[in-house]
């Protein structure tokens, strides 16, 4: 059995350290949980990802034991926005983000699958939030990304310059919410070699 490893088979998975790039993300599949409030001090948050790892990986044994499919879980990624979008890149305050934190799902995996999943998460308890996952389609398309290598705390110089100025610079406006790819486990290495792909959807400004 070939198991997939989709950070490898999605281009838009690997983006270069220092420079921003202009990609076409294809659509994918995620296994999401919406919140509101910072990362670092709110119960919502953690119970998100209490649960999404748990359902996740509930997910990929089905899917080698019933569908003759392994694949490799994907790291944890999370779309992150506010009513006043300094909050990301000047002010940086963290209380006024809302945040939607997910998992890629192979497209081949149903709600018929995930309601499987999430049951069996549930008999063994500990998931306080699958009554909030969902299964849905993030269809991005066009979008500037770059590789931030360092703190989560200081994206904001990074993210001004992408929002301020190479996207304008380049004729395109923003769209969507702000995108991170964490690749890199906050728990297991030091901030300043954390790895992150930090993504924004775009459209050109005539459209």
């Amino acid at each position: 059995m070939t198991k997939v490893d989709f950070k490898t088979a999605i281009p838009t998975y690997s983006a270069p350290r220092g420079r921003f790039e202009i990609v076409t993300v294809p659509a994918s599949s995620f296994l999401m949980i919406d919140g509101h409030g910072d990362p670092n001090t709110s119960e919502q948050y953690r119970d998100a990802l209490t649960t999404l790892y748990p359902v996740a990986y509930a997910l990929k044994f089905l899917s080698k034991k019933d569908l003759d499919r392994d694949y490799v879980v994907m790291p944890l990624e999370a779309l992150w926005w506010a009513d006043d979008m300094e909050s990301f890149t000047i002010a940086r305050d963290k209380s006024q983000w809302s945040w939607t934190a997910m998992i890629l799902t192979p497209d081949w995996l149903t709600m018929e699958h995930l309601d499987a999943a999430r049951a069996a998460v549930e008999r063994k308890g500990g998931a306080p939030a699958l009554d909030a996952i969902r299964l849905e389609t993030l269809d991005e398309g066009l979008a500037v990304q770059t590789l931030h290598i360092g703190s989560y705390d200081d994206e904001g110089p990074v993210l001004h310059e992408m929002h301020d100025g190479f996207i304008p610079a380049h004729g395109l406006r923003m769209t969507g919410r702000h995108h991170e790819i964490y690749l890199g486990d906050p728990r297991r290495t030091a901030p300043e070699k954390l790895r992150t792909i930090l993504r924004q959807p775009v459209v050109p400004v005539s459209r």
